[in-house]
């Protein structure tokens, strides 16, 4: 008996490889983009959603031994959401959102997080600086 590939299984294969085609790296985190000392790298969300179906069906006048007919499609969909911005200045790495605060205090307290360690780290070397410079004066 000869083993032969269902039409559904090309056509299944042939939209999902067009989806993966899409899906590459560069549709989440974009090119940077260079501006003098200061290099910007957007960053987005992307959605996929792939459907495929088919159905084998005789025909009136189709011998006994005859493969069936097949009536089949496919299609897929891709969204792509920008939702922040990276900008690194040097040392520095702070993300910028594009989209409206989140809802929920949960969303709110991870998006502070960067400015709060920024905010600390400041305050802290700013504290280490003091303590040098009453350290100098008392040598003196």
């Amino acid at each position: 008996m000869e083993n032969k590939e269902h039409p559904l299984g090309n056509l299944m294969g042939a939209t999902m490889d067009k989806v993966r085609a899409m899906a590459d790296v560069n549709a989440i985190v974009g090119d940077p983009i260079v501006a003098g000392e200061v290099t910007i790298i957007p960053v987005s969300r992307v959605s996929y959603g792939f459907a495929s179906g088919g159905s084998d069906f005789a025909s009136k006048n189709q011998k006994p031994d005859a493969s069936n007919s097949f009536g089949g499609g496919s299609g897929a969909g891709v969204n792509i959401v920008p939702i922040a911005f990276l900008v690194v200045r040097g040392e520095n790495v702070r993300l910028l959102p594009v989209m409206p605060p989140p809802g929920g205090a949960v969303d709110r307290v991870v998006d502070m997080v960067p400015d709060l360690v920024d905010k600390v780290t400041d305050f802290v070397e700013k504290q280490q600086a003091k303590k040098d410079a009453e350290k100098d004066n008392e040598a003196f």
